[in-house]
């Protein structure tokens, strides 16, 4: 008798994100897909082609698209995007781009508070001798110049003879002018370029309510630049629940759009898709990934003997309770003591019911506690580890996923046909149960007493009258 799925709820959040949906539209998996845990099933009649679907549609929203339908009723979605674009060394053209360029960034960075602050515009380090206020009103004062000039592209000496009447301090406004480039201020994209003919730089603006340009301008190749655009940890978390409350989870009744309704749905979908599955029928790939470090891979499992089981004449041994296999990492020099913990440290915490497990030997081999374990056997090799279950009266099965069969019916306008741990009602006439969101039942009130469907409604209603 073996296992064959290990199943679980996914409520992971983190800054009140739901990380099923931000890791999926970065990663197309749940944060728990890196542990090779896919989807089970959905609520509220979400199949797994509606939750695959719901994935790619958001990952590969375009961000000019988003900025075109958002940017012109919010400017910080523009501004957010071009910040990370500036940030990143490729184009970031799409939404799942960009959340998994955060997310990536995001290990990268240190959790220390060495806050670095950005303004619209330009990201500037903490030696900076300018404020940070100083520096935006400079930023300003130079788009508005560029503004108020006869033609598109004006030289750079112009634009600090026009600015220099606002601002007196030409060191600020010379720092300013160096540092801006493809960089948005308000709701322009201040353009910088050499002219090819005189050899002088020249500045120009472009209006971005509308729509954000190509992503390919975006890329700064300034090395220097990209020294000064950083960003913390606690700033990149603001950022991400920012794009995550204004796009991912933007109220659609405020947005008429064809776009913010499909984002809208498809977020829906995903979020009510929390049950994963991990599938142990699969064989353990043959081909071992190389190890990073100085670890190495090995896969373990536990057995079991089942004292409650009759042995079997057949086989003229005791049946045996056997877990699946689970992926241990050691350190090359471990011995077999620091495998025996590490295994009783990873199944007791997977496994409810073995909690109590306690060690006996290693099939097939006999080592010494002190033995190196990579001495003995070769990386990627299978190690069954034999034990038994200390505290009397456990029942094996409690290792195992169980439940009551569902003994009610359930037929919701959504589609679902079965139980899927979601608040519903049942019908007080034909006992079918339904969710109370589809019958437009808020979370926060509680639920009727008396509860008629309106198939039953219908029924009493054709009903002839009583003589």
């Amino acid at each position: 008798m073996r296992h064959r799925k290990v199943s679980l709820i996914d409520l992971a959040k983190q800054k009140s994100m739901d990380l099923r949906l931000i890791h999926g539209v970065a990663y197309g998996q749940s944060w728990f897909g890196h542990w090779g845990y896919q989807f089970g099933r959905g609520s509220f009649g979400v199949t797994h082609q509606m939750y695959q679907k719901a994935l790619d549609a958001l990952q590969n929203i375009p961000l000019c698209i988003l900025a075109q339908n958002i940017g012109t009723s919010n400017m910080e979605i523009p501004i957010l995007l071009s910040k990370y674009q500036a940030l990143s060394s490729r184009s970031l053209v799409t939404l799942g781009n960009l959340l998994r360029f955060m997310l990536d960034l995001k290990s990268r960075l240190p959790r220390e508070s060495a806050l670095h602050t950005y303004n619209p515009g330009i990201l500037v380090e903490n030696s900076c001798r300018w404020s940070p206020k100083r520096i935006e009103m400079a930023a300003r004062v130079i788009v508005e110049s560029l503004k108020k000039a006869k033609f598109r592209w004006v030289s750079r000496q112009e634009v600090r003879d026009a600015a220099r009447a606002y601002v007196g301090d030409t060191g600020l406004l010379d720092f300013v002018l160096k540092s801006l480039g493809n960089h948005v201020v308000g709701k322009y994209l201040v353009r910088r370029c050499l002219n090819p003919v005189t050899k002088v730089l020249e500045y120009c603006l472009e209006d971005i309510s509308n729509a954000l340009p190509n992503q390919e301008e975006f890329v700064t190749s300034d090395s220097k630049l990209k020294a000064r655009c950083k960003i913390s940890r606690v700033q990149l978390m603001s950022d991400m629940f920012y794009i995550y409350r204004h796009i991912l989870k933007v109220q659609t009744k405020d947005m008429d759009s064809t776009i913010m309704s499909t984002i809208s749905l498809a977020s829906r979908i995903i979020l009510d898709s929390k049950y994963f599955i991990k599938d142990y029928n699969k064989e353990i790939p043959l081909k071992l990934e190389p190890e990073a470090g100085e670890k190495s891979k090995l896969y373990c499992t536990i057995m079991i003997q089942d004292k409650g089981e009759i042995e079997s004449h057949e086989e003229g041994r005791k049946n045996f309770v056997i877990t699946p296999y689970e992926t241990i990492m050691l350190r090359n020099n471990a011995t077999f003591n620091d495998l025996i913990d590490q295994v009783e440290k990873n199944f007791k915490e997977i496994y409810w019911g073995l909690k109590n497990f306690m060690f006996g030997s290693i099939m097939n081999l006999n080592p010494k506690g002190s033995d190196q374990v990579f001495r003995v056997t070769r990386t990627g090799s299978k190690l069954v580890f034999q034990g038994k279950l200390v505290e009397t009266g456990t029942n094996n099965e409690s290792i195992y996923e169980s439940g009551s069969r569902q003994s009610f019916i359930v037929d919701c306008a959504c589609g679902a046909k079965e139980d899927d741990g979601e608040r519903m009602v049942a019908c007080d006439i034909c006992e079918v149960w339904q969710h109370t969101r589809c019958l437009k039942i808020p979370n926060n009130e509680e639920i009727p007493n008396i509860y008629v469907c309106s198939r039953c409604e219908q029924d009493i209603l054709v009903l002839p009258a009583l003589p």
